[in-house]
């Protein structure tokens, strides 16, 4: 009886996940949408045409973003947690990188269930025909390392995304505060001082606008004013905001002035961001120091003495085949 060949099975394996794959893709994707949607959508059919918005133009510009999540839900159940989700350290992580839709779970575990399986099937499809397919444990060791990668792929992207809207929270947020100070020293209330600093702020640093707006906006669907801060340094993980909100609480309820905490806060804040613009120029030469030891210092050496080796061999050859 002849025995099954582990390349045919890896392959065999290979084509069925990608039939299967492909069927619950489009299962999901041609699936009929329920009663409710269909009765908005004929509804809308009949509406008058100025009820377009640019609110729904940027809706159904995020239809398809909508129609993953809702493909990728089964297999995001069963990482997401049931209880607890909204405080579980994932769901910061996501708030973090700007990532606030309630798909953003769904998607980010497609994503690493997807790369996960495309990933070691691609390279399965072009190593068959070459020496790595011959040896099955070498061969299944590069299946499984890529499929390793692909898994926590989007945890380095997600982590870079964190540190990059980190860092424009941090250089940007004290022009907002600076802006604040002045509209409250004007005589404008908190709350219009925020909604004219997101305004104002909305070119230059669309970032700190947008997470000044959301915070508004639940100071106007009726949380209160410490909850609504609240959620605004767990959105942004940055300490220098979270030491803006704990101080504006403070303020609150212990009736101190806002202006006068605000411009010490400002200057504490530019003194941090100075600091840490000093730590960063000191480490230059640092970072320097390699790249001048393995790329320029070579090419000098070669450029200064090769002339001279050059010369000493043409010297010192004839004198030493004569003796």
């Amino acid at each position: 009886m002849q025995t099954p060949d582990p390349m045919h099975m890896l392959m065999l394996f290979g084509v069925f996940a990608i039939v299967c794959g492909a069927a619950f893709f489009a299962m999901h994707a041609f699936a009929p949408r329920d009663m409710r949607q269909r009765i908005e959508q004929a509804g809308g059919a009949n509406a008058a045409p100025a009820a377009a918005t640019p609110e729904r133009d940027e809706s159904s510009g995020s239809d398809w973003l909508e129609k993953l999540a809702d493909i990728s839900r089964p297999i995001s159940q069963l990482s997401i947690p049931k209880e607890g989700w909204e405080r579980s350290s994932l769901r910061v992580r996501l708030m973090n990188a700007g990532w606030r839709a309630p798909g953003a779970a769904p998607v980010y575990f497609l994503a690493k269930t997807a790369l996960a399986i495309v990933l070691p099937l691609s390279a399965m499809l072009w190593l068959v025909h070459t020496s790595v397919a011959q040896d099955t444990y070498e061969f299944s060791v590069v299946l499984f390392a890529l499929g390793g990668i692909g898994y926590y792929l989007p945890n380095l992207v997600l982590a870079r995304r964190i540190a990059w809207r980190k860092r424009t929270l941090f250089e940007d947020f004290p022009d907002a505060v600076d802006l604040l100070t002045v509209c409250v020293e004007a005589g404008l209330s908190l709350d219009a001082a925020l909604m004219k600093v997101s305004a104002e702020i909305r070119i230059s640093s669309p970032v700190v606008a947008s997470e000044l707006d959301l915070m508004l906006l639940e100071m106007r669907s009726g949380f209160t004013k410490d909850k609504a801060l609240r959620n605004f340094a767990l959105r942004t993980g940055v300490d220098d905001i979270d030491s803006f909100c704990t101080l504006l609480i403070q303020s609150e309820r212990f009736g101190t002035s806002i202006g006068a905490s605000l411009r010490v806060l400002s200057d504490t804040l530019r003194t941090r961001r100075r600091m840490r613009a000093e730590e960063q120029a000191a480490k230059i030469g640092l970072k320097l120091l390699f790249p001048l030891m393995f790329c320029i210092f070579p090419a000098l050496l070669v450029v200064l003495l090769g002339p001279a080796f050059i010369h000493i061999y043409r010297v010192l050859l004839p004198g030493m085949a004569g003796a």
